[in-house]
């Protein structure tokens, strides 16, 4: 069951993300939720249009992570 993602905070998003990282459709819309949220100036790529998506989704997953703790 998809919890209600809007309602998440980043942090408890970023949780899911990585609870659910082997769940393609669950991963996707909580990145998909998080990113939409990101200040446009710092906007990211949408992750599925990247040459390398797992790669440079957990590049950019690391960096978030590691800037909001």
């Amino acid at each position: 069951m998809m919890q209600n993602l809007n309602q998440m905070t980043n942090t408890e998003l970023k949780r899911y993300i990585s609870e659910h990282r082997n769940e393609e459709e669950a991963f996707r819309a909580a990145l998909q939720v998080l990113m939409s949220r990101s200040d446009s100036a710092t906007q990211q790529p949408y992750p599925f249009d990247l040459d390398n998506p797992e790669t440079e989704v957990e590049a950019l997953l690391r960096e978030k992570l590691n800037r909001s703790e």
